[in-house]
């Protein structure tokens, strides 16, 4: 029992520093702070720059010579007597710099989506935990209401026991509910710590958050359902569902890539001029200079294949994310459904029930109406009912939560 209590004093001590904050302070800190987003925020810019970079054109290059040697006069470096100047610029053909852009645009619009999908993932995560730690809380509340009692209970059960006025069996009956529920104490605990933790890494705050949500507020959230049916939802996921759209994104952006590669198979003209002061045919003369490689073969066809590869390949992994995605709404709907349909069958009349039971209990005992045995079997199911209440509750709010994550678009109203 020291040691347990040891440990509950040490864990509550790190609960010290705590935030009232609403869920929507909570995901405000989370945009402004949670360096995971941060970090995705450059992957954007990276790609604004590769689209900087594709518009670039290659340098223009300069060259030129004079004479090394001249064997009339017999002179060396003789730049009075012969020298030449080329200028010349590579120019792009078969629409290579076009698709070159198009397809750095593509990959931009890869990195808005993955940035989309990982602010659904953590923002998913914020919520999940904020309602994780919120009826942990009230579990720890309930708990330690019921602690209370049970210690004073079981201090006077000792004082009698030595004193021979009750059965040491009856002390050992309280005993172990008191180490049931100190035992769950402990694991809610843990609990706590761990959902502030993960709370304080996504939103950035280093103090503890207390969530600050209203019985009306949590009434309203249990009882808010989705709009339309389960064909809706997995409608509405296909439509916005980033993680899918970046499936369907990267069809195109092969599909670019592809194009892009084919151009590079076109030559690509190299145009100049030449001023050439005496080794031509004229003296001083300015010339007009085009090359182009010749089109013996096609230089970059392994290319061009592998990039037709690609695209059947996220095609088929369009395919498959598509029926992946419409299993995943159908069975998040069930799940949902499921525990909505649990918890509408508990009226507020049962839970009010139970508490006016649980209080009658008490009194009862107290002036002698009811034996040991029925107390402690009593507090023992409430204990366990208690629990499960919570517990359904925030099922059912976490099965919402796992539905929106998928579908991404409003759906609860």
């Amino acid at each position: 029992m020291n040691k347990i209590a040891g440990l509950l004093v040490m864990i509550s001590s790190l609960f010290s520093a705590q935030q009232q904050m609403s869920l929507l302070e909570c995901e405000n800190a989370f945009q402004q702070n949670n360096l995971q987003l941060l970090a995705e925020q450059y992957s954007i810019n990276m790609a604004d720059a590769d689209v900087l970079q594709a518009k670039i054109w290659e340098l223009p290059q300069i060259s030129g010579y004079i004479n090394g040697y001249n064997p009339e006069g017999k002179r060396f470096l003789n730049v009075n007597k012969a020298k030449g100047l080329e200028v010349s610029q590579l120019i792009y053909m078969g629409g290579k710099k076009k698709n070159e852009i198009a397809f750095a645009k593509s990959n931009k619009e890869l990195a808005q989506l993955q940035f989309s999908q990982l602010l659904v993932e953590l923002r998913t995560q914020l919520r999940t935990n904020y309602y994780n730690l919120y009826y942990e809380k009230l579990k720890l509340e309930n708990i330690n209401k019921q602690l209370g009692y049970m210690n004073d209970l079981l201090k006077a059960y000792k004082i009698q026991s030595a004193k021979g006025n009750v059965s040491l069996k009856d002390e050992v009956r309280l005993q172990s509910i008191v180490i049931q529920l100190n035992n769950d104490k402990v694991e809610i605990n843990k609990n706590i710590l761990e959902f502030e933790q993960n709370l304080k890494v996504l939103t950035g705050i280093s103090e503890g958050v207390e969530p600050e949500i209203s019985e009306n507020e949590a009434k309203e959230i249990l009882a808010s359902q989705p709009f339309g049916n389960e064909e809706d939802l997995k409608r509405k996921a296909i439509e916005n569902n980033a993680d899918y759209l970046f499936g369907l994104k990267l069809i195109e952006n092969s599909q670019l890539y592809a194009l892009w590669q084919k151009s590079l198979n076109v030559p690509d003209l190299t145009v100049g001029a030449e001023y050439d002061q005496a080794s031509g045919t004229f003296n001083n003369e300015i010339n007009l200079k085009v090359g182009i490689p010749l089109p013996l073969w096609k230089s970059n066809r392994g290319n061009v294949e592998k990039a037709k590869y690609a695209i059947k390949q996220n095609q088929k992994n369009a395919e498959f994310q598509k029926l992946d995605l419409e299993t995943k709404v159908q069975a998040a709907y069930q799940m949902w459904k499921n525990q909505f349909d649990q918890i509408a069958e508990i009226k507020s009349t049962d839970l009010d029930n139970l508490d006016m039971v649980y209080n009658g209990m008490l009194k009862n005992f107290r002036n002698g109406n009811v034996s040991l045995i029925e107390f402690t079997d009593f507090m023992e199911s409430y204990r366990q009912t208690a629990l499960q209440i919570y517990d359904m509750k925030n099922e059912l709010i976490q099965a919402a939560e796992k539905l929106k994550q998928l579908v991404q678009t409003k759906i609860f109203y």
